[in-house]
């Protein structure tokens, strides 16, 4: 995985949560962000670099990841990738020897599967767990893999698109923490925990875990209508943008959050969630049954994540930041009805078995014998009868 954006971890924490519930003492846990402990300058810096990219550059982040997702360029990219990061993604094999591997990022499937099969005769699975709901890049389609699972159906018939076999995948949706099944309480419980009034409704405004996006100008907008509503607002990571928020003279109750983990909590007090099209938020707002107002999207990888939501009836698309309070205030001053129609579509969109479904497949592949790669059979071509032991 990587901190290239936050849902990255978000997976790989719900992943090994889920396993630790499920197979308890089974297992020890590594989490490695590849770019920042295994790749050269400028690739160890993109956790830091990948949030500016996205927020002020957008459109180049777009056109590059629409260029590489076709075959054969794909292909190229990623074996120039390879080139430079070959001695860190065998340092990373070298370090962390496993049972199974898991990569939750689109761009580590192919050079950790290369690593494994070039430094030992034998190597244990490789399982990639997509991370994107439904534009998914053809990098996330490692042919060799042992298993792929896919969060939607589109995510799958992509994956037959760029080579991959039946048997390799399965459709278990997106891995989302156990604690959004085990933890969600009533409403009136969240807000009374949380210190929030019973009523007005409370609208939650977020940006992912790094804080992207018009949150400030969405927060202005809504601001200057005087809804009868609280707004919550969840800057995550984005220091500077909290400081700017706390700074206003707001017109209704507001709450400003930083980063938080305990988002259970805060969607089970809420009534509608104002997003940008992140997979990792949209799967949990489905699990907890929250009406969607889709505020943007990052180019290429969360594109068809509005379309997805907005075709199932979950939500609706608001591109800016006056079109999300026009949104806003219909929705607080219509018919109850409609949100609740949109609370069940929402949660038609959830698979609440997916994180486990998930842990045992990887509890599957960590149970089998360590493969043999193409080292052990030049070995056993070179030396007729030698036999290399896993």
């Amino acid at each position: 995985m990587s901190d290239t954006g936050a849902g990255h971890r978000a997976a790989a924490c719900a992943i090994r949560a889920a396993l630790q519930i499920r197979y308890p003492h089974a297992y020890t846990f590594e989490l490695v962000d590849v770019f920042r402990d295994y790749t050269p300058v400028p690739f160890k810096f993109l956790p830091e670099i990948y949030p500016r990219w996205v927020n002020w550059a957008k459109t180049t982040w777009g056109i590059g990841y629409r260029l590489a997702d076709t075959r054969p360029l794909d292909r190229a990219v990623m074996a120039g990738f390879y080139h430079l990061w070959q001695t860190g993604m065998q340092r990373l094999i070298h370090d962390h020897p496993a049972s199974v591997y898991v990569s939750v990022h689109a761009l580590f499937s192919r050079p950790v599967m290369r690593a494994l099969v070039e430094t030992s005769a034998y190597r244990s699975p490789l399982v990639t767990v997509v991370t994107d709901l439904v534009s998914t890049h053809a990098f996330w389609y490692e042919k060799g893999i042992d298993r792929c699972l896919v969060p939607t159906q589109i995510a799958y018939d992509r994956g037959l698109k760029y080579g991959l076999c039946t048997d390799q995948m399965r459709i278990t949706g997106q891995p989302i923490h156990p604690r959004f099944t085990q933890e969600l309480i009533e409403k009136d419980e969240s807000r009374r925990k949380l210190g929030w009034r019973l009523s007005p409704p409370v609208v939650l405004l977020v940006g992912g875990g790094d804080g992207m996006g018009p949150i400030y100008q969405i927060a202005e907008a809504l601001n200057r209508r005087k809804l009868d509503m609280q707004l919550i607002i969840i800057a995550g990571h984005n220091r500077a943008l909290r400081r700017r928020l706390e700074r206003v003279r707001w017109n209704q109750i507001t709450r400003i959050y930083p980063f938080v983990e305990n988002m259970p909590e805060l969607m089970a007090g809420a009534d509608i969630l104002i997003t940008k099209a992140g997979p990792a938020t949209i799967g949990e707002a489905c699990l907890a049954g929250l009406p969607m107002v889709i505020s943007g999207a990052i180019p290429g990888q969360e594109d068809g994540n509005i379309t997805y939501v907005v075709e199932s009836g979950a939500g609706v698309y608001a591109p800016g930041p006056q079109q999300v309070a026009n949104t806003i205030a219909a929705w607080l001053n219509g018919e109850s009805s409609m949100l609740d129609y949109r609370s069940r579509q929402a949660q038609r969109l959830a698979h609440a078995e997916a994180v486990w479904e998930i842990a045992d497949e990887i509890h599957a592949q960590a149970q089998r014998a360590p493969i043999p790669t193409r080292l052990s059979a030049l070995t056993r071509q070179k030396f007729p009868g030698f036999s290399p032991q896993p």
